[in-house]
């Protein structure tokens, strides 16, 4: 028996990296996956069928069942065929795990608007545009469901060179948030993860070779295991960091701060200035 025997699982972007190792351990547990990705590059250009292909046939070699699927998660459309593949594949869905993404790293005072628009609309947009049709979806047959965003610490903590990235991380943290809320009369959790791995996303960027081994990004998936499963139960609008072994929440915090009570609670520049360190500690 798997903790997710009978369940149906949409995984975008899962024909390489974290999102393949999510789709393989996902089905080990008993879930049927939708295996969806472009089959693009990482900066996001050009498109194939062999890596979503490639990953559903590995489950099907290991006795699971799975579906290819190429859509494009940036458009409406290619959201609402994500869905309806899952449905024509396996009759419903109970899990979504939003991985998808692409970097076009630039210093902002070299990001054009092209750099800028295509890692919102992959990212942030995408994220939209796939959980709307599921959420509705999960709403309809009313046997609740669990959805899980891919967010970053470059947009909860930032990162130099990635403002584009950093914003639509940051932006389904607070997705997250929000949806989260409007899922629990239906039963359905919504939750975030900032995972840190070893990738063809991230091998520039991490430096040492051997980091290969100690942020593998099968690491990653016991947690989305996790969220995906009944164990989850009562855990709903939560980020949590995962990586290298290390699992954490990250929280978005607000300080006590300080009250003015006098002069209607008007402050004078030179008063916040003068409290500054209480206001922040």
């Amino acid at each position: 028996m798997g903790l997710l025997d009978g369940k149906v699982a949409i995984v975008t972007g899962s024909g390489g990296g974290i999102g393949r190792e999510h789709a393989l351990a996902l089905a080990a547990e008993g879930a049927s996956v939708l295996v969806n990705d472009l089959g693009g590059a990482r900066d996001g250009s050009g498109e194939g069928h062999a890596m979503a292909d490639q990953v559903a046939e590995e489950i099907r070699a290991a006795g699971g069942e799975a579906a290819p699927n190429y859509d494009n998660v940036a458009t409406v459309e290619g959201g609402q065929a994500i869905l309806q593949g899952a449905l024509d594949a396996f009759g419903k869905v109970d899990i979504l795990v939003n991985n998808a993404g692409i970097l076009r790293d630039k210093t902002f005072a070299k990001m054009d608007e092209a750099l800028w628009d295509a890692v919102i609309a992959v990212h942030l947009k995408g994220t939209y545009c796939v959980t709307r049709p599921v959420f509705l979806h999960m709403k309809e047959r009313g046997e609740g469901g669990s959805i899980i965003s891919t967010s970053s610490t470059s947009g909860l903590e930032g990162n130099f060179g990635q403002s584009n990235y950093g914003a639509a991380k940051a932006g389904i943290a607070g997705f997250t948030r929000c949806l989260a809320l409007e899922g629990q009369k239906g039963g359905i959790r919504v939750n975030a993860i900032a995972p840190v791995a070893f990738t063809r996303m991230t091998s520039d960027l991490m430096g040492a070779p051997e980091m290969e081994k100690t942020m593998a990004p099968n690491l990653i998936s016991p947690l989305i295991v996790f969220l995906a499963s009944d164990l989850s139960k009562d855990v709903t609008k939560t980020t949590f960091f995962v990586g290298g072994g290390k699992i954490s929440e990250m929280r978005m915090t607000r300080t006590e701060g300080v009250t003015k009570t006098d002069e209607g609670g008007l402050w004078t520049p030179e008063e916040i200035a003068a409290r500054l360190p209480e206001i922040l500690a």
